[in-house]
């Protein structure tokens, strides 16, 4: 098979599909693989090196005539309109504003593989790029609070005195929320979270981090993710937060919910409780945010805290992003790629699961009904 790796366009994206020892995989397979020129720049990894690895490099088009397309951001109509009938595209394809694109896929008369649909099963778990991919963000998460909080994360006693360590709040104890506060205790923080998950309070508490405890009835949705909350108990939630809010000296934020927005789990009132110089991160800033107000790759203030909204979060550590992705793409990519060609078993759970466009009918129903409202 051919199997083409684009350039990614999309502004602040530096990760790349396929990093040159996941090309030498695929290669010593028997596949051919065709590499955009410049496609490794943010992983450092240049022509050459993809070369070395096996790949073709090519300037321009890479996209017509590939069986195989594997990408990280969701391709653009445009993108779409260059591959064959019959081909097949592996990569992040839903997300907000992302309805044209799969249209696009749908009358081309591809398939489409979404990274992000990969069932959390433990037969898939090597395969879960939202969960490499979350630990990066979660990660940058921590050290973009440390770096603009005008004072020390961890506890000094010196002889001219003792400095109390930092407070952390971490809302949401996903795999983002999770590694956020297992590197804000590498900083040396005292660290507290909260999900509405109980279920992740053990996880919580074996970080070295307390788990708060607000009295709410607990809310859990299929596969482990978390739902969407009655307005009444978002209202209630967030009075509960407000004063663990207020006395820490960071937040960060990182709960969302598939398929909807970002929940409102901090207002401009509960953030002007904090003290002067505190710092917030809205890791979910992209998805409408966390916290009121946090506008994407930018940061604001609110009456003397620093609000910070995430964007490209994972994309800011590219090399580390990247050779993760390109396991979890291949590790996929295992159950249906032959010497033969791409073999979509649909009786196979994760492929199943993962299949989003196939034969011009979208396969992800809530999706499809996106599309149709």
């Amino acid at each position: 098979m051919l199997v083409s790796v684009p350039a990614e366009t999309r502004p602040g994206e530096r990760r790349v599909a396929l990093t040159p020892d996941a090309v030498a995989l695929l290669v010593g397979q028997g596949h051919d693989v065709c590499v955009e020129s410049g496609a490794g720049q943010g992983l450092l990894a240049g022509d050459d090196d993809y070369r070395a690895a096996g790949a073709d490099v090519r300037s321009g088009d890479v996209l017509g005539g590939a069986d195989l397309v594997l990408h990280v951001r969701p391709l653009l109509p445009g993108q779409v309109a260059r591959l064959r009938v019959g081909a097949v595209t592996v990569g992040f394809v839903t997300g907000p504003g992302e309805l044209d694109g799969i249209r696009a896929l749908q009358a081309a008369g591809v398939t489409a593989l979404a990274m992000e649909l990969v069932p959390r099963i433990s037969r898939a778990q090597s395969m879960d790029a939202l969960t490499s991919q979350a630990l990066v963000a979660g990660y940058r998460c921590a050290l973009e609070a440390a770096m603009r909080l005008p004072r020390f994360f961890p506890l000094f006693m010196t002889a001219a005195g003792t400095i109390a360590p930092a407070r952390v709040l971490v809302l949401g104890a996903g795999v983002a929320g999770l590694q956020a506060i297992a590197t804000a205790r590498r900083l040396g923080a005292v660290v507290e979270a909260y999900d509405v998950r109980p279920s992740s309070a053990d996880e919580v508490r074996s970080m070295g981090a307390r788990f708060l405890e607000l009295g709410l009835d607990a809310v859990e949705g299929a596969g482990g993710y978390a739902r969407e909350l009655s307005q009444d108990r978002a209202v209630r939630q967030q009075q509960a937060l407000a004063p663990h809010v207020a006395r820490s000296d960071v937040l960060i934020t990182t709960a969302a919910v598939p398929g909807r927005p970002a929940p409102l789990l901090v207002t401009r009132d509960m953030l002007a409780g904090m003290p002067r110089g505190s710092v917030a991160v809205d890791l979910a800033a992209e998805s409408g945010g966390n916290i009121e107000g946090a506008i994407p790759g930018q940061e604001t203030t609110v009456d003397g805290v620093r609000l910070y909204g995430m964007a490209d979060a994972a994309s800011a550590m590219p090399v580390d992003a990247s050779r993760l992705y390109a396991k979890n793409v291949t590790n996929l990519l295992a159950l249906a790629l032959t010497p033969e060609g791409f073999v979509l078993d649909l009786e196979d759970a994760v492929l199943d699961g993962a299949c989003i466009v196939h034969d011009g009918v979208v396969r992800h129903a809530p999706t499809a009904a996106l599309l149709e409202a």
